[in-house]
Parts: structure tokens; C-alpha cells; sequence
């Protein structure tokens, strides 16, 4: 099952030949990965899928999302978190910085 996650790109910065984004979920920010999405950059949304941008959205279909997320009772937070505990104990411990 994948559970992608729109937000918006807030920041890019290129660390160690990566793309990183400082990308804003409905109530939260993380850095990810832009490298799999070249055409994505500031104030365009994207889905991430642990912790990677996988493809570009509009806003309306990140603000469905949202909905959608809220009507089944979960934040983009619990999301992100049940993301995170289903990655090996060596790659929850390298963060993007």
C-alpha cells in the first residue's frame, strides 16, 4: 500500500549533488528529496512518499487530499509517522539536513 502525501515546496537547496525541498504538509514541514521530480520547484506541490517527492499535483488535488485525510480521521502528521515506522532502523536515522 503507498500512502503519498501532497505539500507544497517552501525551499530548494542542492546538498551533495541532491535536490532538497523544505516542503509544508497541511500542518507540518520536512526536508525531502527532489531528485525524482526535476520539474518541481518552489510553490509547486508534490506527492512524497518516505521521505522522496514522487510526482507533481495541482492544488486542488493536494486540498482533496486534505479532505480526504481529515475524513478519515488522520493528520498528514499521523501519516508521515506511520511512513516512517514501516523504514529500516539504519534509514529512519539519516535525516535530510
Amino acid at each position: 500500500m503507498n500512502f503519498s502525501i501532497p505539500g507544497k515546496i517552501l525551499e530548494e537547496h542542492t546538498v551533495r549533488k541532491n535536490r532538497l525541498g523544505l516542503v509544508q504538509f497541511a500542518d507540518t514541514t520536512r526536508p525531502i528529496f527532489l531528485d525524482l521530480v526535476p520539474e518541481a520547484h518552489v510553490g509547486d506541490y508534490v506527492r512524497v512518499h518516505v521521505g522522496f517527492a514522487t510526482e507533481c499535483v495541482s492544488e486542488k488535488e493536494a486540498k482533496q487530499a486534505y479532505e480526504d485525510f481529515r475524513k478519515n480521521g488522520k493528520s498528514t502528521a499521523e501519516l508521515e509517522l506511520e511512513e516512517e515506522e514501516r523504514l529500516p532502523d539504519a534509514a529512519r536515522r539519516v535525516k535530510p539536513r
